[in-house]
């Protein structure tokens, strides 16, 4: 189970040719400039994603879904809020949470000059299992994803969609009981998309361990075909949590796309600050 409570992030923006490391340390430092930007990337988000069930984080481009994502996997720091995997409070920089997670993050970071074996072996290893093991893992996850021809293949050169599950297989090779995907379907064909659904049904169910598993899309189709439960992100903010049906009745629709835009965009917004 993973609670996230109140969770705030923001990022300061301080012209187009300043990079991300440099922006962070002057915040730091306290060296922001008058032409510097506070931009509220999460401004109280908070959820609850339950086992043996696939929770949606749906919401547009830019709504913050990435951001909750990365600070529930422990990749970012918070600046408020809570996080709870298991019982164990994720603090950024710590392995006390993320054995427990297998995270397919929007950036796929392969090895390119690995094989898909190799990739998926290697992060195995990190997480220390044993080869035999590992590998075993290996065989059965390139069963399920329908990626055995693709096994000895040195990732680069890949498809996207090649590409989406080696990184989903090297995510899942440690059996990790909370699942993290950022838009996993992008890049998959129909057949591909149906088959990867399916796959997380099964890891939801009994069979394949009851998973928590955390689902970030923008894809309406995804989220009434997969989700047990939606949590919409708009600007930052946690508007509306329910299952599909829930949903359509709060918003007094009966297509899902007409109730995402009621519920994500036809409500008061607070604006974003800058700060000068």
């Amino acid at each position: 189970m993973i609670i996230v409570k109140d969770l705030h992030k923001e990022f300061v923006r301080m012209g187009k040719s300043s990079g991300s490391a440099l922006t962070n340390v002057a915040r730091s430092l306290g060296l922001m400039k008058k032409s510097s930007e506070v931009v509220r990337a999460v401004d109280g988000v908070s959820f609850t994603a339950n086992d043996a069930c696939i929770t949606g984080l749906l919401g547009a481009n830019g709504a913050g879904k990435t951001t909750s994502l990365r600070m529930i996997a422990a990749l970012l720091q918070a600046d408020k809020g809570e996080i709870m995997v298991d019982g164990t409070a994720v603090k950024a920089g710590t392995s006390s949470t993320q054995s427990q997670m297998g995270v397919l993050s929007d950036a796929r970071g392969l090895y390119p000059r690995l094989t898909a074996r190799e990739n998926i072996l290697y992060y195995g290893l990190l997480h220390g299992m044993d080869a035999g093991l590992a590998e075993q893992r290996t065989q059965q996850l390139s069963h399920w994803l329908d990626m055995q021809a693709l096994l000895d293949r040195r990732t680069d050169g890949f498809s996207q969609g090649e590409r989406m599950k080696t990184a989903l297989a090297r995510a899942l090779v440690h059996d990790p009981k909370n699942i993290i995907l950022d838009e996993p379907t992008n890049g998959l064909d129909v057949v591909a998309t149906r088959a990867l659904r399916e796959f997380l049904r099964f890891l939801r169910s009994p069979e394949g361990g009851g998973k928590c598993i955390i689902f970030s899309t923008h894809i309406m189709q995804e989220v009434e075909r997969l989700c047990d439960q939606v949590v919409i992100v708009a600007q930052g903010k946690d508007v509306a949590h329910g299952t599909v049906e829930e949903l359509l009745q709060q918003s007094g629709e009966n297509n899902f796309e007409d109730a995402f835009v009621k519920l994500a965009f036809l409500h008061p917004q607070p604006s974003q600050s800058g700060v000068n």
